[in-house]
């Protein structure tokens, strides 16, 4: 399991989420200066509700910012417990604690990359191999640990 590519891999990802956004809001924005009308009201609140569009698309866009800043700070170095940048194998499937990005494929593996807010991450936390962990009274035992 190679971590730095993992690592590569979430980054692009992020990149092309932040690059959909970046286009987005350039397109609101866009459609916002051809919505000149004559119609008064009518035109204010297609104005407001495309300004409001934008502030949805930012706040995303920060959000996303945020986790690949958060993602710089995740060394490719092995883990010996459940903590952050850790790759943990539990019978449910491998997990990556790190950004929530959902289940990602690498050489044909699924991960799933989730927060160190997540509960699942919390109820990892500090745990080695061979431990077991409950969430939703539901028992895990952690298989490996990278």
């Amino acid at each position: 399991m190679q971590k730095l590519n993992l690592i590569q891999s979430i980054s692009q990802k992020l990149s092309e989420k932040i690059e959909n956004f970046e286009k987005l809001i350039a397109e609101t924005r866009a459609s916002s200066n051809d919505t000149k009308s004559s119609m008064g009201d009518k035109y204010e609140t297609g104005r407001e509700m495309l300004q409001q569009e934008i502030n949805n698309l930012q706040v995303q866009l920060n959000e996303i910012l945020k986790q690949k800043d958060f993602l710089k700070t995740i060394l490719p170095k092995p883990s010996e417990k459940a903590e952050k940048g850790a790759i943990i194998k539990t019978e449910k499937g491998l997990f990556f604690i790190s950004v929530s990005l959902g289940e990602i494929k690498i050489d044909n593996q699924k991960i799933i990359c989730i927060s160190p807010e997540s509960p699942l991450a919390k109820a990892m936390n500090g745990k080695i191999k061979n431990e077991v962990f409950s969430i939703n009274n539901i028992n895990q035992k952690i298989e490996n640990i990278w």
